[in-house]
């Protein structure tokens, strides 16, 4: 069921991309370059949302770290 809506978003995605970049192509090559543009743009953004995630998990805990410190120096070390 993945490749049939793989070809399928690659089919539109391809027939969009070449409508925006003005190319003249056959079906054959635009479902091909909707396919891999599928492949590479789902794993570059895999890719993004993997290292942003982890910087927003890191942002996360240094920002809970701060609230600690400023809560613990503000009421209990008094």
């Amino acid at each position: 069921m993945v490749v049939v809506y793989l070809i399928i978003i690659g089919a539109a995605a391809g027939f969009l991309a070449t409508r925006i970049m003005n190319v003249e192509a056959d079906v054959i090559t635009t479902v091909s370059i909707g396919i891999l543009g599928a492949i590479i743009g789902g794993l570059v953004l895999r890719f993004l949302l993997t290292v942003m995630g982890m910087f927003a998990g890191f942002l996360g805990a240094l920002l809970g770290a701060l609230v600690l410190i400023w809560a613990w120096q503000t009421y209990v070390k008094r």
